[in-house]
């Protein structure tokens, strides 16, 4: 297998002899930035296609074409896992985007809880992030990252099929999360992690009653947000995701 070392996300059906014309920032990054040039090879994938071996055919700064040789390697999707966060400061919500990518999350899902500092997020920015995270993983799929969204709006609609790992600091100590998921199961789920400030008295009564919701620890001390992200991302995936 050719060895490679750039991946790039494109927008295209992928298949052998393909043509892949690429946008101005592609452009940039392959041929201004990583002094790319015509024959050289570039895996891309496209998050439902695989990854493809491509050689660029076509190299200019404000646009250029890569031809599509051979499959690299099959599809691979995460396990049906949600993240649903409270955002917080911004390089430190990236870094919860950029992990949840790279650790298998296939939807990631910032929330407004009572306590939530944040009143908005640039949505877009964080798409790119966890679009970026995906190419430098070695990952195929690129998880999406949706608008945010009133933690109360979204437990009104929870389709109860999905069960939810509430990480809940005011138990913090209690037993461990890994019993908790293993009882519980395999099947659709989803993360919840709250807000600097915690949750609400309203939030935690709510979601401590929900049957659909498992309130778990993670471990003796009290997390920060973007550190229980990836503690609860990681208990998970040893539990009942795709690590094993």
């Amino acid at each position: 297998m050719t060895d490679v070392k750039i991946r790039l996300f494109v927008d295209h059906p992928l298949g052998a002899g393909q043509s892949l014309a690429l946008d101005k920032a592609q452009s940039h990054y392959l041929f201004g930035v990583m002094r790319q040039q015509v024959g050289a090879k570039i895996a891309v994938f496209n998050g439902c296609d695989g990854e493809w071996l491509a050689e660029v055919s076509e190299a200019s700064k404000r646009g250029g074409v890569l031809l599509c040789k051979a499959q690299r390697g099959p599809q691979v999707n995460p396990p049906d896992l949600w993240l649903l966060f409270a955002p917080i400061k911004k390089t430190r919500t990236d870094f919860i985007v950029e992990k949840a990518a790279e650790m298998g999350a296939a939807r990631i899902m910032p929330v407004q809880t009572d306590f939530t500092n944040a009143e908005r997020i640039r949505q877009d920015r964080l798409q790119a992030h966890a679009l970026e995270a995906a190419e430098q993983c070695g990952g195929t799929f690129v998880p999406e990252v949706t608008d945010l969204t009133k933690l109360s709006a979204l437990l009104d609609a929870w389709p109860t099929e999905r069960k939810l790992m509430f990480c809940d600091e005011a138990i913090a100590g209690q037993a461990g999360a890994q019993e908790t998921l293993e009882s519980a199961g395999a099947g659709p789920w989803a993360v919840l992690i709250g807000p600097e400030g915690g949750f609400s008295q309203s939030e935690r009564a709510r979601l401590h009653s929900a049957e659909f919701a498992h309130p778990v620890s993670l471990g003796p001390r009290i997390l920060r947000a973007d550190t229980a992200a990836v503690a609860a991302l990681t208990v998970w995936q040893q539990a009942l995701g795709d690590w094993a």
